[in-house]
């Protein structure tokens, strides 16, 4: 019995012509687990990027606090890489390697949560000036 087909007995349902089709639902909670990280490491990424081109908009990144955000915004960049690189080894991770994904999808969380946090510090700075 492959790996695939030990995990198909969660769901079943009919198909068109009687015949029963089999439901991964845990494959599905982990697609969709990794679709709703790669969304919101878009977003960070988004308003990373805003809040870098605001701060060379407003000229702020020549004074000395500006440069000092403009190196946070820069950390926040290479951490959201690193994310990239866990999410696309986590859509080519196979399904039995439990432990495995839910390490990886810690450290995709904290490292979102850091640059979330750099990125919202940022906006508040560009915000008062």
């Amino acid at each position: 019995m492959r790996a695939e087909e030990r995990h198909l007995t969660l769901a079943t349902r009919s198909g068109r012509r009687g015949s029963l089709v089999v439901i991964d639902l845990s494959r599905a909670r982990d697609e969709r687990r990794l679709r709703d990280y790669q969304l919101r490491s878009r977003q960070v990424l988004e308003s990373n990027k805003r809040a870098l081109a605001r701060l060379f908009q407003s000229g702020l990144i020549y004074t000395r606090s500006g440069a000092r955000l403009a190196r946070d915004l820069l950390q926040a960049h290479q951490s959201l890489l690193r994310v990239s690189d866990l999410l696309t080894r986590l859509g080519q991770m196979e399904a039995g390697e439990r432990g495995a994904t839910d390490a990886v999808y810690h450290e995709v969380q904290a490292l979102l949560s850091r640059t979330a946090a750099l990125s919202a510090r940022s906006d508040v700075i560009l915000a008062r000036r």
